[in-house]
């Protein structure tokens, strides 16, 4: 399968464990083809909030990225990240788009998370959960139906 698209994970997408796992195997599925820089990582391992993005847009720019996930879109105003003909999205929004692409994709990279856990272990629907915590309320809903 071809890469649909380039896009850059925020660093507040890859904080909530679950949600990063997520986005990490949607990438591995090939469905995008994912990137993040050494101080996004950093930020991740910090835990601190960067209140200058531009770090993230310049990376997206670098990468001819076509979407920055990130659960502050409004720290991406599209007049700003339209210019690069980019697009900022919640991540909810992003997997929303990635089920309509290929919902079986998402769907088995969900139950990969569920077979990867162990202690204790964990079920498709416990993966669901902890997405849904994690801001992916709609893409929850969908993958429920």
């Amino acid at each position: 399968m071809s890469v649909a698209f380039v896009v850059v994970y925020d660093a507040n997408v890859l904080y909530p464990s679950v949600l990063r796992d997520l986005l990490i195997r949607i990438a591995q599925a090939g469905l995008v083809q994912a990137k993040w820089t050494h101080q996004i990582l950093d930020e991740v391992a910090l835990a601190l909030p960067d209140p200058e993005d531009r770090h993230v847009l310049a990376a997206a720019v670098k990468a001819q990225a076509q979407v920055i996930v990130t659960a502050n879109t409004k720290d991406f105003p599209a007049s700003v990240v339209g210019s690069w003909n980019i697009e900022a999205k919640h991540p909810d929004q992003f997997v929303l788009d990635l089920i309509d692409l290929n919902r079986l994709a998402v769907y088995g990279a969900v139950q990969r998370i569920a077979d990867s856990w162990r202690k204790p272990p964990g079920t498709f629907h416990d993966v669901l959960h902890k997405l849904e915590r994690d801001g992916l309320v709609e893409s929850v809903a969908l993958l429920r139906s």
